[in-house]
């Protein structure tokens, strides 16, 4: 393959019109429906799709078809079926989104969600990299490869509106596109992280998720905390009670049944990765004071991340700002928790082990509950073939002058386990751009420009290889 003038298209193509179009692709405050109730009334959504499909034509791709797909009260979906081209073989589904996560606090004095601001060619704003960069660079490719008159297979390519919201409008659209989709040997996603900058990423396994709200009630109503103090128990110390069977605060351990085995080639991938990254495995992170950690504790806190459970308190309730606060016992404590489940464990299981232990016995004679507001099982792939290691490996060679690597991930993409479960018998390659600082979700995101541009072409190089594979 012409890996010089594919890497000249897709650079030409990003400078002319793909980084303007994710400039006014980021002006648009299209929240995932779980963050903007009323979207359908705003039309932010609607606005992001159409920018999407009218970016199509720019590409001067042969033998594509695409559209909106909206299901009644359903987030728009932009779709693109592109016939296989010099006689390519295979079927690939390439996947991306375009909802986005909501504003969050932070941001520089200068830059924020809805401000596209470039700077040290990093694109910031909300949702270039999360995962507004997919359409485009999916037709990057596939456009890089026609124009250096190399085969590529027939591809479709779906980009959804509802991924940062757990993907529950996905299923409906499979249903409905299925006809379109076909039957695929090849799903790649381009919604995960990166290690770094210096190479190709493959995400080997995704943790899933059980989100739910533990609440504490003691009383009907706040009192005076001098006149109760002594005889009413403070909700706080129950809730802190209630989180004490289900994490040590020493060690962070959490309850038993959220564990699973951890297979061993998960511990050789970690080695690899430490080896890889050193200490920016610890360094990414926006520490106050960073703890001290040894290089040889690398490893094992990779595969605690990717493999091993953690709960988080994202949210608290039934008190008041402390600027705000009075002398009064509070009648009630709400947490909201947040637990990463290793990829294998069953999360409907996990949240009935939790709910189980938290609602036993209460303390105090006090109320308590536990309701799961979502429970996402995790995914992990299969071994690679030696077609797709081989591919990746010399694309990543290729285009970023050095070898790829493979690393699980600690957060969750239910979408995953959706594909996974609905295409069995196919390859996955699950790739992405978001490296150290990115910052998806958080303060500053950011789209690293020249790293979108190589995973791009390695997106084509893998296409190419795919449809000779067959001949």
């Amino acid at each position: 393959m012409n890996n010089a003038q594919i890497a000249q298209t897709v650079a030409q193509q990003f400078e002319s019109f793909i980084v303007p179009t994710l400039v006014d692709y980021i002006r648009i405050p299209n929240k995932s429906p779980h963050f903007d109730p009323d979207w359908q009334a705003n039309g932010y959504m609607n606005e992001s799709a159409e920018l999407l499909l009218q970016s199509v034509d720019r590409f001067n791709i042969q033998d594509i078809s695409c559209g909106i797909s909206e299901l009644p009260g359903r987030t728009p979906l932009v779709w693109a079926v592109i016939e296989p081209y010099l006689d390519g073989a295979g079927n690939v589904l390439i996947y991306g989104h375009h909802d986005k996560q909501p504003e969050f606090t932070g941001w520089r004095d200068d830059l924020g969600p809805w401000t596209p601001v470039i700077e040290n060619q990093r694109l910031y704003g909300r949702g270039g990299g999360d995962d507004g960069y997919a359409l485009f660079g999916a037709l990057s490719a596939i456009s890089a490869l026609q124009q250096a008159n190399e085969p590529h297979p027939r591809c479709f390519l779906l980009i959804e509106g509802c991924e940062e919201s757990g993907s529950y409008d996905l299923p409906f659209y499979m249903d409905e596109l299925a006809d379109k989709i076909g039957v695929p040997d090849v799903v790649v996603t381009l919604d995960a992280e990166a290690g770094n900058y210096d190479q190709l990423w493959l995400t080997t396994s995704l943790r899933g998720m059980l989100m739910g709200t533990l609440q504490a009630d003691i009383l009907k109503e706040g009192v005076h905390s001098g006149a109760a103090g002594g005889i009413v128990p403070s909700s706080f110390r129950i809730l802190r009670s209630l989180l004490d069977r289900i994490e040590d605060s020493q060690s962070g351990k959490l309850h038993e049944s959220l564990y699973t085995e951890v297979p061993e080639w998960v511990h050789r991938q970690s080695s690899t990765v430490a080896e890889t990254l050193g200490p920016t495995v610890i360094d990414r992170y926006p520490w106050v004071n960073k703890p001290a950690f040894q290089d040889n504790e690398l490893a094992s806190l990779l595969t605690a991340n990717v493999w091993e459970p953690s709960m988080a308190t994202v949210g608290l309730g039934g008190a008041p700002e402390p600027e705000n606060a009075g002398n009064t016992l509070r009648p009630s404590t709400q947490a909201k928790l947040v637990f990463r489940l290793p990829p294998d464990a069953d999360a409907n299981a996990c949240g009935a082990a939790i709910k189980r232990e938290l609602e036993r016995d209460p303390p105090n004679n006090a109320s308590t509950s536990f309701e799961v507001d979502s429970a996402e099982s995790g995914w992990h792939m299969s071994l690679p073939s030696t077609w797709i290691e081989e591919s990746l490996d010399s694309a990543s060679n290729a285009f970023f002058g050095k070898p790829m690597r493979y690393m699980g991930t600690g957060g969750t993409i239910p979408f995953m386990n959706m594909l996974g479960k609905r295409f069995t018998d196919c390859e996955y390659v699950v790739t992405g751009v978001l490296g150290p600082h990115s910052n998806a979700h958080g303060p500053n995101e950011f789209l690293h420009l020249p790293t979108t541009e190589k995973v791009t072409c390695c997106v084509a190089h893998v296409l190419a290889s795919r449809a000779r594979l067959d001949r």
